[in-house]
């Protein structure tokens, strides 16, 4: 990797990767518990059908059968659908229909209806084949745009025309101007438009979901064991619908096989099992099939994009109008609503200088599966249309694609920048990061290789995307730092790893700010009970909301510590000094250690001498963080059979201070293969008619391998952001977000003229040789 800063963190291993090596993870199907049962789920073929009746009879007297639940089962419980109030342009909140956690009327093809639990896994798939469901099937509508049309059918009464929000941005009390925009756009030399499909994707974790739950009668509490992105966060959830105190509901969290924003949310199967263990008494145990993943877990994207882009004579940027249609599936995923719109429009301008803004989403209900956050959640959309609108308006003007970017690029003495839209980009200097990729990239020397592939018979192409994020923020994240005894010290996160390398990273910021070793600072998270508050590990949050966290917490303990030691030392706390590791008294050789001044403090205290010892509990709010980036992409296209092929990849990052080197290039490789898979492989396909699930397996449905990824030059250009006492800023989707745009741009300059611009993701061989096809003379 070519950096163009010095590395503060360096290169170090991963503590995470030996257990998982040796086959020493613990996945939620690694934790049996004594006594376990295991739950199979009946599943509706149907997109939309009422449940007439259900007959479980012969289910039940199957071999091993413990029960059969259904709807009539989860009495009393409250609905799954959850997400932050939000209104429309006219004051009109976002509907949110009740999801129920087995369903008595279906809305998408795999809603649950009922539950057979057994005693092993093959007797309860035995038995729910058993189960008799007669349905009365019902219209359904898959397809975003048919579902807006005044014949579509009818999902729910509170949504008419199926609208689930019509939202705007910036509203006009916050000095939103769609007449400017208007105005601009009809006054302006040149006007871009693109109108672009950003298709539904899978997510595909390598582990699907699962979960176990267990109840205990003598308590009257629930213990479940599943794979989230946060364990406090999903108790909270779990006790909402259960409606019972959170103190009632314990959730752990251990390794997570991927999630990506994913396995954010709540979903149908926990409280079902949580019900289970409660009406069997035994534990019991569920875990996804990959079918059951393919019809089930939250899916992404799915919008159709339009935009305009205002340019004037000189290839300067006027005004931009954004509209957006979004699929939200059967039901208001968790923040679903608000990552079609807040977060797409926090997005918006990007890296450039663009004064009147205006834009418009509508959230659409379909009878398909849910979508929620994914990698980008929001971000890769935004920045898709944007970069598309930007070489459209390059092609209007003449001017070179690299060349209308460097025009209106926010300069760096323009930073902070406030957008039209509200958000304040506190750090960063674009011009210079876009003037790095173009270099490492070599774009001056794209025409030559260009001229190189037609002798082959290929076609070349290069694409650029500037690319702007916002990262971090809400909720309120949370940090612990106890003392069990002896030289050692344990850091406790709410927040959850997936994959990142917070046992790798957080202790060693711990360690490293109160110069001691690494080896003292034990670490814990991914246990409700623990007690730290904490939101979703998402939107590349974690780094600067849990850093700020951990860097309060240690401020808090050497605060408590210098009072402390000042009694301990019979000094004045103003002449107390911390440093390696212990406190001690300016000027002199008087110091106590640390971890014997925790011991001294907790003994003390146990006795009533003191009121506080070193335990530490804090919680912080953290400002938003606006990570950016320039990727190029270089494709070939074999004119013959429409394979494309990434040849060339560059990125250049400002990710604000890196705290780890290593994990910031796996993140931005892993951000990559995922977008590429979206661009060029990925599409989840409903048929019109039934509603069913075409691409419902790995056979139907591509996903990208290790010969799809190009090699790639990547360099960071950070600034640190003033935002959080680390500077870091979020890494996590920069891969995702960049790549689309770069791709299909890329291909797009391959292609030149319409039948290349035109093209939609994927960018599959079929559509590509037919757009050749279309570009070839005569």
């Amino acid at each position: 990797m070519d950096d163009t800063t010095a590395r503060p963190g360096g290169r170090q291993h991963r503590v995470e990767d030996g257990p998982l090596l040796r086959g020493a993870g613990r996945f939620v199907a690694d934790v049996p518990q004594d006594g376990q049962a295991y739950g199979v789920f009946v599943r509706s073929p149907h997109a939309h059908a009422r449940v007439v009746s259900i007959d479980a009879d012969a289910a039940r007297a199957a071999p091993g059968v413990l029960a059969v639940l259904t709807a009539a089962d989860m009495a009393g419980l409250g609905s799954l659908a959850w997400h932050q109030p939000m209104a429309g342009r006219d004051g009109t909140p976002l509907a949110m229909p009740v999801r129920p956690v087995l369903a008595e009327t279906v809305m998408h093809a795999g809603e649950p209806v009922a539950l057979v639990v057994a005693e092993t896994a093959q007797a309860a798939e035995d038995a729910a084949e058993r189960v008799v469901v007669d349905y009365a099937e019902r219209p359904a509508v898959t397809d975003v745009q048919r579902a807006v049309l005044p014949d579509a059918p009818q999902l729910w009464p509170e949504a008419p025309g199926n609208i689930a929000l019509d939202w705007a941005a910036p509203p006009p009390e916050q000095g939103g101007d769609a007449a400017a925009v208007d105005a601009a756009i009809a006054a302006a030399a040149h006007v871009a438009r693109v109108c672009h499909v950003n298709q539904r994707i899978m997510v595909a974790s390598l582990e699907p979901r699962g979960a176990t739950a267990a109840y205990d009668a003598e308590s009257g509490t629930y213990l479940v064991r599943a794979c989230s992105q946060g364990a406090g966060p999903l108790r909270d959830h779990l006790a909402r619908i259960l409606g019972v105190d959170r103190a009632r509901v314990r959730v752990i969290t251990e390794d997570v096989g991927g999630a990506f924003g994913m396995k954010s949310g709540p979903y149908p199967e926990y409280p079902a099992l949580m019900v289970a263990a409660r009406l069997t008494g035994r534990p019991v145990h569920w875990m996804s099939t990959r079918s059951e993943a393919f019809l089930t877990d939250a899916h992404a994207r799915d919008s159709i994009l339009d935009g305009e882009l205002a340019v004037d004579r000189d290839g300067r940027f006027l005004a931009l109008r954004l509209r957006t249609l979004v699929n939200l599936g059967a039901y208001v995923g968790q923040v679903g609503a608000w990552l079609a719109t807040g977060n797409f429009s926090r997005c918006v301008p990007g890296l450039y200088a663009v004064p009147r803004v205006d834009i418009g989403v509508r959230c659409v209900f379909t009878h398909t599966t849910p979508t929620g956050p994914y990698r980008g959640a929001g971000r890769p959309e935004a920045n898709y249309l944007m970069e598309r609108l930007v070489d459209e308006a390059a092609r209007l003007t003449g001017l070179d694609r690299a060349e209308i970017r460097r025009r209106n690029l926010v300069p760096a003495a323009a930073i902070p920048h406030r957008t039209p839209l509200g958000a304040v980009y506190d750090s960063g200097d674009f011009p210079a990061l876009f003037e790095t990729a173009l270099r490492l990239a070599d774009y001056p020397g794209a025409p030559a290789r260009k001229r190189q592939a037609e002798a082959r018979g290929r076609r070349r192409g290069i694409g650029l995307s500037c690319m702007l994020e916002h990262a971090g923020g809400m909720p309120t994240e949370g940090a612990a730092l106890t003392f069990p005894g002896g030289d050692r010290m344990v850091l406790a996160l709410g927040a959850q790893a997936t994959g990142q390398g917070h046992a790798t990273i957080f202790p060693r910021v711990v360690a490293e700010t109160l110069g001691i070793p690494r080896q003292a600072v034990g670490f814990v998270e991914g246990d409700s009970a623990i007690g730290v508050v904490s939101g979703m590990t998402v939107a590349s949050r974690t780094t600067s909301a849990a850093g700020s966290a951990i860097v309060r917490a240690v401020a808090v303990l050497l605060e408590k510590g210098r009072r402390l030691a000042a009694d301990a030392l019979e000094s004045a706390e103003a002449d107390i000094a911390y440093a390696d590791g212990a406190f001690g008294v300016v000027g002199t050789d008087r110091r106590i250690g640390l971890f014997v001044l925790a011991e001294v403090a907790r003994a003390r205290k146990q006795v009533g001498e003191i009121t506080e010892d070193l335990d530490t509990v804090v919680a912080t709010d953290t400002p938003h963080t606006f990570p950016n980036g320039c990727h190029v992409a270089e494709v070939e296209i074999d004119p013959e059979t429409g394979t494309v092929a990434v040849v060339r990849y560059t990125a250049v990052d400002d990710c604000g201070t890196v705290l780890d080197h290593t994990l910031v290039e796996g993140q931005l490789h892993g951000g990559l293969a995922q977008g590429l898979g979206q661009a060029l492989l990925e599409h989840a396909v409903y048929d019109a008619d039934s509603g069913q699930l075409v691409t419902g397996s790995f056979q139907d449905y591509a996903m990208p391998r290790a010969a799809d990824m190009p090699p790639v030059t990547a360099a960071e250009s950070n600034t640190p952001a003033t935002t959080n006492p680390l500077g870091v800023k979020g890494v996590g989707e920069a891969g995702t977000t960049g790549s689309l745009a770069a791709i299909m741009n890329a291909i797009a300059d391959a292609i030149p003229g319409p039948a290349g611009a035109a093209l939609d993701m994927p960018a599959t061989p079929e559509k590509v040789w037919a757009a050749c096809r279309a570009a070839a003379p005569g």
